[in-house]
C-alpha cells in the first residue's frame, strides 16, 4: 500500500484542530457549570456555594433571581459547607433534600411557609420560615460546635 502524499500532514493537522477545539470546549463548559443553578423535578431552582470571594461575588450578582438565600456557619464565625438542607411546604411535601457546597444557598420557592431542616455533623438545625414572591429573605444557621 502506498502512501498518499501529504496525508499524514493532513491528519496530524486534523488531529491538533480537534484536541484544541474539544479542549477550550471543555474549559468553557467548567467555566460556565461553575455554581450552576440547579432545577428540581418540582421546578424548585436553587443554587449552592460562596466559597472564596469569586464565588462569592457571583452568588451576589444572581441574588435577585431568588426569594430565599440561607446562610450556614459556626458560632464563631467560620463558614460552613456540606449542610444537608431539607425544605418542607406546609402540606408536608419536600420539596428540596440537597447538601449545599457552599455557606449560601439561594432558592426560588412559591410564595408560602416552609419548615427548613439544616443538618450539619449531626446536629438539626430548625427554622419555619414564610416566603414572600419576590423579596430576597435571607436566614442563618449557626452550630455551636463540630
Amino acid at each position: 500500500m502506498k502512501p498518499i502524499p501529504g496525508m499524514k500532514s493532513k491528519l496530524l493537522s486534523y488531529s491538533v484542530v480537534a484536541i484544541l477545539l474539544g479542549s477550550t470546549s471543555f474549559f468553557a463548559v467548567a467555566a460556565n457549570n461553575y455554581e450552576a443553578i440547579v432545577q428540581t423535578p418540582d421546578g424548585i431552582s436553587y443554587v449552592s456555594g460562596g466559597v472564596g470571594d469569586e464565588s462569592t461575588d457571583r452568588l451576589n450578582s444572581i441574588a435577585g433571581e431568588f426569594n430565599l438565600k440561607l446562610v450556614f456557619a459556626m458560632k464563631s464565625g467560620e463558614y460552613l459547607s456540606g449542610v444537608r438542607v431539607v425544605i418542607i411546604d406546609a402540606k408536608g411535601k419536600t420539596l428540596l433534600d440537597t447538601t449545599s457546597e457552599g455557606p449560601w444557598l439561594l432558592t426560588r420557592l412559591p410564595a408560602g411557609n416552609y419548615r427548613i431542616v439544616a443538618s450539619f455533623a449531626g446536629k438539626a438545625e430548625k427554622r419555619q420560615v414564610a416566603v414572600g414572591a419576590n423579596k430576597l429573605r435571607t436566614i442563618d444557621f449557626r452550630w455551636a460546635s463540630e
